[in-house]
């Protein structure tokens, strides 16, 4: 007798676990923010930026965002990236506040 598919009693609240198709690996991340692998996986070992999964080496698309800020505000204004990672953080409080 077969069972019937047994759905996760908190997708509606939650919502669909993020495709594997959105997932970036941390090399093409790397490449395209324009830094590389080692210091990609510093940033992960402060906890500035945070893989899918632990231990998984891949990065939703809303990381990959927050990488690309990090690194432009690096860039542009020759903060260092820790601080470029605080300026993203205020700047996502902000953005959250204006939405409410």
């Amino acid at each position: 007798m077969d069972t019937p598919s047994r759905t996760r009693p908190d997708a509606s609240i939650f919502g669909a676990p993020p495709s594997p198709e959105a997932a970036i690996p941390a090399d093409a991340l790397a490449a395209a923010a324009g830094i590389t692998r080692a210091a990609l996986e510093r940033l992960v070992a402060l906890e500035l930026i945070e893989t899918t999964s632990p231990g998984s080496g891949e990065f939703s698309p809303e990381m990959a965002a927050r990488l690309r800020r990090m690194v432009r505000i690096h860039v542009s204004l020759g903060v260092n990236l820790m601080g470029a990672a605080i300026i993203v953080d205020l700047m996502e409080r902000l953005d959250r506040l204006e939405r409410r």
